[in-house]
């Protein structure tokens, strides 16, 4: 009860950081590592924030990129374990740069300036109480939605929180299967607590909205961008379509339709080679990818996107250099 009570002032007050990061439980690891005092969370960080990259980023989904980019900012850090992280130099060695709060907050007014479309907040959980500083001393400037893209592995009481600072979710619903979670990220009760959060988002956010956007290209009509809803990532893995069918079936059961879009991901890439797990070490097959594709479509789960399976790409990684920082 106490832990709660903590966490419960974040959104009520953006004064209460070191008291939630005491015992830290944003994430639900709840490790209850007293950052505050320098003391490393699961996610192998104190309670300094951390960012790699503050630029903007072209190959989020078309509404949210748009023709210009999202202000993607790349936190370090992660509450998850994945054996396949094309993200590893953040989650795993933790590179970065430390900001402070206010040059957070700076950071997102200079995405702003160069015409990002959005925030979009990448992995951010472990520093949520300091976003919320961050936003709420630039809230009077920044005019853009703000994303928050993270892993799923999320919980929803702290979700909760954020209603009033978060416009659009972007999670991961990675496995149906919690052996597979287990496995593969190190998580426990992966499916409950990423079908909660993620209930919980669009709860919050209810049905998309979008704002029609002129295109930046002479000739093209305006293209809508989204200003507020809930988009489900999911990334077919090799060997485990059968998982990520189960996991369609189920979304399309419990979730409201038309209350979230569904972005089916074919950019599996083994970037390294892993003994522990050798089904991973190579790309999905276009079968299992268009047997996910084509159970979305039978299902009416329309509402969302496609990737062509060239986006198996090392490219789509961005370079982590503190660009912007």
């Amino acid at each position: 009860m106490e832990n709660e009570n903590k966490i419960s002032s974040m959104a009520g007050s953006a004064h209460c950081t070191e008291e939630i990061m005491s015992a830290c439980a944003l994430c639900p690891r709840e490790c209850l590592a007293d950052r505050g005092a320098g003391k490393k969370g699961f996610c192998s960080l104190d309670e300094r924030i951390y960012l790699a990259r503050a630029a903007l980023h072209m190959w989020e989904e078309p509404c949210i990129s748009g023709t210009k980019g999202s202000g993607a900012v790349f936190f370090s850090g992660c509450g998850l374990r994945c054996c396949f992280c094309q993200n590893s130099l953040l989650s795993k060695d933790h590179f970065g740069k430390k900001l402070t709060v206010n040059e957070l907050g700076d950071a997102f007014l200079r995405l702003q300036d160069k015409g990002a479309y959005n925030i979009n907040l990448v992995t951010p959980t472990q520093f949520f109480p300091d976003i919320i500083k961050a936003l709420d001393l630039v809230r009077h400037k920044l005019h853009i939605p703000v994303v928050c893209n993270c892993g799923g592995y999320e919980c929803p009481e702290i979700i909760s929180l954020l209603k009033d600072y978060i416009d659009i979710w972007l999670p991961d619903f990675k496995y149906f299967d919690n052996e597979l979670a287990f496995r593969y990220s190190k998580a426990k009760n992966y499916f409950e607590q990423a079908s909660a959060s993620i209930a919980q988002m669009i709860r919050q956010t209810g049905t998309p909205e979008y704002t029609l956007h002129p295109s930046s290209v002479p000739g093209r009509p305006d293209f809508p961008l989204m200003a507020k809803g809930v988009i489900i990532r999911h990334m077919v893995l090799p060997g485990h379509k059968d998982d990520s069918i189960r996991l369609l079936h189920w979304i399309h059961q419990h979730f409201p339709e038309h209350s979230y879009l569904v972005s089916l991901l074919s950019q599996y890439t083994p970037y390294t080679k892993n003994p522990d797990y050798p089904q991973l070490n190579r790309r999905i097959t276009s079968y299992e990818y268009n047997k996910v594709v084509d159970t979305a479509l039978e299902l009416g789960m329309t509402d969302g996107f496609m990737q062509q399976k060239s986006s198996a790409k090392e490219e789509y990684t961005p370079p982590f250099n503190l660009e912007g920082l």
